[in-house]
């Protein structure tokens, strides 16, 4: 990166920060179209079901969704599931967020519905990207990971169509003791894909994940080193997910190596926004449970995330705004005053906060110190 560039970037960032308030608008809402899925992944969030809840949004009630969705800003749209092809006005949905004026992005199931002739009507619809979950370079690991042997061929196949359609491809891992062990066999595999963006889940035991599952605090430490490494050199960009305290070790370790840790958007996560060819950005903020993010549910339940289903509302008697915006769950999460423990007292509660969702599944209160966190806070 040259130093026109660099600064370029840098003026980006800071406009980016004064305007981005997560208070109004979350940067990204995922949305649990249905909760129907082929798949019985032994980590599921959603505790998938073979067939669509009688009770799930109907085609004009999610219509309304899109549109309340816009009201609330413009964040970055992420139609999952369960599997969202089993839902059959799934591409109308999708054509019409995108028409919204909304950053639409697909999270399929590896199932036999994403075949090159759907994944065409997905790029017809304007989706910008696709994410494809691959949680072990192979098929003994990934296979047993999602519960049907197969799987793990036809997510490769699925991988290379959805390269071949041209839409942007996001590989998806979920960090678990299962794959721990070959976690780093992972990146030839996402390197040689094409994909944009790896995205490195860490399970957080809520659905039908486990508390035994999940990797020590000191194994999170481990991990973020590694992907902060990775992220210096990768050809693809390298995020994390319901695990904010890689932002801590990301500028700590810019602080180490005397960069400017206010401006690591060059790689890691911690970093201010960037934006990518096919038009999602980075945060330029700390995004979290609430912050930055909301879910809705199949039955418009308006959660801080889907690892987090504490319910705030439901967008079938209120805004989905005035859900995100006053709701005394999500202000609640907004303000880092009321985090408690080590969380509370960290120098770091602004760019990380602890994950809200774990310290929930692990303490049964979404304001605790995040257990999967081994940093001391100088003032604890």
């Amino acid at each position: 990166m040259t130093s026109r560039t660099a600064a370029e970037m840098r003026r980006r960032n800071d406009a980016r920060m004064v305007s981005a308030d997560f208070n109004k608008s979350p940067f990204t809402l995922a949305w649990e179209i249905t909760r129907a899925c082929a798949l019985a992944c032994m980590h599921c969030r959603a505790t998938a079901q073979p067939k669509p809840d009688p009770d799930e949004l109907t085609h004009d009630e999610a219509i309304g969704v899109v549109d309340q969705i816009r009201d609330l800003g413009n964040p970055i749209l992420v139609v999952t599931g369960g599997d969202p092809l089993m839902r059959r006005d799934v591409y109308d949905l999708l054509t019409y967020a995108v028409q919204k004026g909304l950053r639409t992005s697909l999270t399929p199931s590896a199932t036999a519905l994403v075949t090159p002739n759907n994944l065409a009507k997905v790029h017809d619809a304007g989706v910008l990207r696709v994410a494809v979950s691959l949680d072990g370079p192979n098929a003994e690991v990934h296979d047993a990971f999602r519960g049907f042997p197969g799987t793990f061929d036809r997510t490769r196949r699925i991988m290379r169509d959805v390269i071949e359609a041209g839409i942007a491809l996001q590989i998806n891992t979920t960090v678990s003791r299962f794959n721990l062990p070959v976690l780093e066999q992972m990146v030839d595999i996402v390197a040689e894909s094409g994909a944009v963006q790896w995205s490195v889940f860490f399970l957080v035991p809520t659905g039908r994940g486990k508390l035994s599952d999940m990797v020590s605090a000191e194994e999170h430490e481990s991990v973020f080193n590694w992907l902060y490494d990775l992220s210096r050199t990768a050809p693809f960009d390298v995020k994390s997910t319901a695990a904010p305290a890689y932002r801590r070790v990301a500028i700590e370790r810019a602080r180490a190596e005397r960069r400017d840790a206010g401006d690591i958007a060059a790689r890691p996560l911690a970093g201010a926004g960037y934006r990518f060819e096919d038009g999602l950005d980075r945060p330029v903020l700390g995004v979290n449970d609430g912050k930055g993010f909301a879910f809705v549910s199949h039955v418009g339940e308006v959660c801080p995330s889907g690892f987090l289903p504490l319910v705030a509302g439901n967008v079938r008697e209120r805004p989905l705004a005035e859900i995100y915006r006053n709701a005394p769950l999500f202000r609640d999460l907004r303000d880092p005053a009321k985090l408690k423990g080590r969380c509370g007292a960290c120098e770091f509660r602004e760019v990380c906060g602890g994950s809200r969702a774990r310290a929930w599944a692990v303490n049964g209160d979404y304001l605790a110190e995040d257990p999967s966190c081994v940093y001391q806070p100088r003032a604890a």
